[in-house]
């Protein structure tokens, strides 16, 4: 696993042990940021499920101004903390452990780009979406990257949210969202 693009392009990232994390694979993160890649310059980031740190790492190799990085596991959160070192990214990196839907309602701030990857079939994601709207944290035209089993059926969600296209790699699926003005 490596940082594709960017300032911190070619670092390797490490992972947890075991299979309680599944990072993305770098074909599937090379293609939602071909994907983005104008949406990403100066905006602020959320890498909710954080996990190794890589998709929010990849954002801010790319130039993205700030991303805050929220997993329940004290190792993960470590992890992403080493890979910020690693990278020389934690000038701009906030890293939360904690609960991530309990990071979302109690949140303040407001982020341009989320990056939603919990695990596959944990209803994560979904509650994750249905908080985003809620609390409503997404600026004006900023986007959700969704990440989910390519069989899981995402909700419609209610305006200004709109959910957008839908990208197949396999067995991964990743959703768009985008909220407009």
């Amino acid at each position: 696993m490596r940082v594709i693009s960017g300032e911190a392009r070619g670092r390797r990232l490490k992972e947890l042990a075991g299979m309680e994390t599944r990072p993305t694979t770098d074909k599937v993160k090379e293609s939602i940021f071909n994907i983005i890649q104008f949406d990403i310059e100066g905006r602020r980031a959320l890498d909710l499920f954080g996990g190794t740190g890589q998709l929010g790492i990849e954002a801010l190799s790319r130039g993205a101004a700030g991303c805050t990085f929220v997993d329940l596991r004290r190792e993960a959160a470590a992890l992403i903390r080493e890979n910020l070192k690693t990278c020389r990214l934690e000038d701009r990196a906030r890293v939360v452990q904690g609960d991530s839907l309990a990071f979302l309602s109690g949140c303040r701030e407001k982020f341009d780009l989320i990056f939603l990857d919990p695990p596959y079939a944990s209803g994560l994601l979904e509650r994750a979406l249905e908080s985003v709207c809620a609390i409503d944290i997404l600026t004006e035209d900023g986007i959700m990257v969704c990440e989910s089993a390519a069989g899981a059926v995402l909700p419609e969600l209610s305006a200004p949210y709109r959910k957008g296209r839908e990208y197949r790699y396999g067995k991964i699926k990743i959703t768009l969202y985008r909220r407009e003005c």
